[in-house]
């Protein structure tokens, strides 16, 4: 019998191992690959899975909240009471809105809308009394934050088979640069191929008018011909096309004194208030909006609900 050398080749098939060890070998490879694919075969529905229908009569209003690898709108059980004729020294971007969110109601053309504007003069409640004021019609609200606005298009989808009317609210929208969110704006708003609902407008509020940073480098692309014309270049142009996308744009702008003090008034009646309280409230007022370095109407209500808890 020849002896054993360590360059003679193994036998066919067994790559210097005997066929029961090759197979005590591999049996613990394949029996891992099996449970990696019945694993797969478990997680890829919940990573595709739609956003779950909540229970569309609990409220008029819902958010869209992620939970692991859930999705889903929740009904808001308190919704904000604003009302149209509580919003004063706004009647020109009221008098819009209201037309616009009427046409939606009845069915009829109408835009996405962004407002913008100064800080505290009413955009949000604009919308919110918006939802009050039609919610017997059908309109119903789903806010949506900036960072969830990847999903949507799921949201659209889930809604479009409903008999209601949908606004999509972003509050407080603005991008930094690369953020996922914007994209997928931008398609929903006009750009997919895909058309968007009937019964879903998206009404956004903002404090810039074209929700990305601007620099002042970005200037450097301007182009000038010569004879006088100017051309964005394509940064600027990226910059702008999404608010462009919405089709109404209202803007709101800082309160003077006497809209600010008209304000104050009205919500110092809606909390009770005589018209002598009211008139001896105007001095105290003008310092509690001087030491915050604003007169918006959020102010004049933060101030209201301080001086009528104090009387």
């Amino acid at each position: 019998m020849p002896a054993w050398s360590p360059l003679a080749p193994a036998p066919a098939g067994d790559n210097g191992a005997s066929p029961q060890r090759s197979r005590r070998m591999e049996d613990p490879v394949v029996h891992l690959v099996e449970r990696l694919h019945r694993l797969l075969d478990r997680v890829q529905p919940l990573l595709s899975a739609a956003p779950a229908a909540p229970d569309w009569a609990a409220s008029i209003a819902f958010r869209y909240r992620k939970s692991g690898m859930a999705r889903r709108l929740v009904p808001v059980q308190h919704v904000a009471s604003q009302r149209l004729d509580q919003l004063k020294e706004i009647d020109a971007q009221k008098e819009r809105l209201v037309r616009n969110t009427a046409q939606f109601v009845e069915g009829r053309p109408a835009n996405n809308a962004l407002l913008t504007g100064a800080r505290g003069t009413g955009k949000s409640s604009l919308i919110k009394a918006c939802l009050n004021e039609y919610a017997e019609r059908g309109l119903r609200l789903i806010e949506v934050d900036k960072a969830d606005l990847v999903d949507l298009t799921d949201i659209v989808d889930l809604v479009a088979v409903r008999p209601e009317r949908f606004i999509v609210y972003c509050d407080d929208l603005s991008f930094d640069e690369g953020e996922p969110g914007y994209k997928a704006l931008k398609s929903v708003l006009d750009g997919s191929v895909a058309q968007s609902s009937d019964n879903v407008l998206v009404y956004a509020t903002s404090n810039r008018r074209h929700l990305l940073p601007e620099y002042m480098r970005e200037n450097l692309t301007y182009q000038h011909t010569d004879d006088g014309e100017v051309h964005p270049g394509e940064v600027v142009e990226e910059k702008i096309s999404l608010s462009e996308r919405f089709g109404l744009w209202v803007s709101f702008y800082p309160f003077t004194q006497d809209e600010y003090l008209a304000i104050v008034a009205q919500w110092l009646r809606h909390f009770g208030a005589d018209e002598a309280a009211i008139e001896a409230a105007r001095g105290e007022s003008l310092v509690w909006a001087l030491e915050r370095g604003s007169r918006s109407g959020r102010v004049a209500y933060q101030f209201a609900r301080d001086f009528a808890g104090r009387t």
